[in-house]
C-alpha cells in the first residue's frame, strides 16, 4: 500500500506530458490496483502518449494478396501484442491448411518481436519478417563471442564465462561472468563497469533466432516486405476503427467484443467481395465462360475466409 501511494504522489507530480495533466485528483492506475466492476475482462492498457484506461486488444491477420481479412480475435488488453502471436499463428495456420492453402510468410510490426516468436515461427516453417523490438542487444560492444566453447572475449582478452540460465522478466536467459581478479586491475574497468567488481553479460537464448531474423529485415526483400506490411494492415485498421464501427465496443465480456470484431471484420470481407464481383462481371462479358468458372474458385475462397471461427 505504501508503493502504491508513492506512485500516485509521482503520478501527479510529474504529469506535465500525460492525458488528464489538468486533473489534480488523477491517479496512477494498474490493472494490480484497478479494476472494472461493470465489465471485469476490460484491462487497464499503457501505451506511450496514451491514457491509461479500460480496453480490448484487437489482432487482426491480412491476406497481402488481396487486403481479406483472414483471423480476428478479441483479447485482453494487459499483455504486448507479441504474448498473442503463437495462439494467433496456430489458430490461422490450421483455417488455411483446411482450406487447401500453404502459409509461408508473415510480416509483423515490431510489438511481436520476441525470441520465442522467431523460434516458434522456423518450428512453424513460416519465415518471419519482423522487426526486432529496441530492447534487444546482440551483446557488448568490443566483445566477441565463441560459440562452440560458450563463452565471451572481452577487449582486454578476458573471458566472460558462462554460469546459469534464468528467467529475466519472463525471458530465458543465459548469464556470463568473469572473475573478481581478472577485472580488479584491468586499465578499462571504469568504462566498462563502472563501481561494479565484475563483468556481467545477460542475452537472451534465442540470439541466432534474432540473428537470421534481423538478416532477413534488413535485406533487399525485407524493405519491400516492411512497405508491403505498412500498405496492407494500417489502411485496414483505420477502415474497422473509422467506419466498421470498432473505435468504440459497447458491450460487456471478453466473449461480446469478440462478437463485435468479427461482425467488423465479416463487414469489411463482405465490400472486399463485391467489389471483386462487380470487377471480375465486367471482363467475364469479353472473355466467356472461362472466367466463370475461376470465378467460382474465388469466391469458393472468399467464403471460406469469411466464415472467421
Amino acid at each position: 500500500m505504501q508503493e502504491i501511494k508513492s506512485r500516485n504522489q509521482n503520478w501527479q507530480s510529474s504529469q506535465e506530458q500525460r492525458p488528464g495533466a489538468s486533473n489534480k485528483g488523477a491517479k496512477y492506475t494498474s490493472n494490480k490496483t484497478h479494476y472494472s466492476p461493470t465489465d471485469p475482462d476490460a484491462r487497464i492498457s499503457v501505451k506511450p502518449g496514451k491514457a491509461r484506461k479500460l480496453n480490448y486488444l484487437n489482432n487482426i491477420s491480412v491476406d497481402t494478396a488481396h487486403h481479406v481479412i483472414t483471423d480476428v480475435k478479441a483479447y485482453h488488453a494487459d499483455k504486448k501484442d507479441s504474448q498473442y502471436l503463437q495462439d494467433t499463428t496456430k489458430r490461422l495456420k490450421q483455417r488455411l491448411k483446411e482450406q487447401g492453402l500453404l502459409w509461408t510468410t508473415l510480416l509483423a510490426d515490431a510489438g511481436y518481436s520476441s525470441g520465442e516468436n522467431y523460434a516458434f515461427l522456423e518450428k512453424q516453417n513460416i519465415v518471419s519478417y519482423i522487426p526486432q523490438h529496441g530492447t534487444y542487444k546482440g551483446g557488448p560492444e568490443g566483445f566477441i563471442f565463441f560459440k562452440e566453447e560458450n563463452y565471451w572475449l572481452c577487449p582486454q582478452g578476458i573471458k566472460v564465462t558462462f554460469r546459469k540460465r534464468r528467467m529475466v522478466k519472463n525471458s530465458l536467459q543465459d548469464h556470463y561472468l568473469t572473475k573478481r581478479s581478472d577485472c580488479k586491475n584491468c586499465p578499462i574497468k571504469q568504462k566498462c563497469i563502472g563501481k561494479g567488481f565484475e563483468k556481467k553479460i545477460g542475452i537472451t537464448v534465442y540470439k541466432e533466432h534474432y540473428e537470421r531474423n534481423n538478416k532477413r529485415v534488413r535485406s533487399k526483400i525485407g524493405r519491400r516486405m516492411k512497405g508491403k506490411r505498412q500498405s496492407t494492415v494500417e489502411p485496414i485498421f483505420g477502415t474497422l476503427t473509422q467506419f466498421m464501427g470498432l473505435r468504440k465496443v459497447n458491450t460487456i465480456g471478453i466473449a461480446q467484443a469478440n462478437k463485435v470484431m468479427h461482425m467488423s471484420a465479416t463487414a469489411y470481407n463482405l465490400k472486399k467481395m463485391l467489389k471483386f464481383m462487380s470487377k471480375t462481371a465486367e471482363i467475364m462479358t469479353n472473355q466467356g465462360i472461362f472466367l466463370f468458372s475461376s470465378l467460382n474458385r474465388q469466391l469458393g475462397l472468399f467464403s471460406s475466409i469469411l466464415s472467421l471461427q
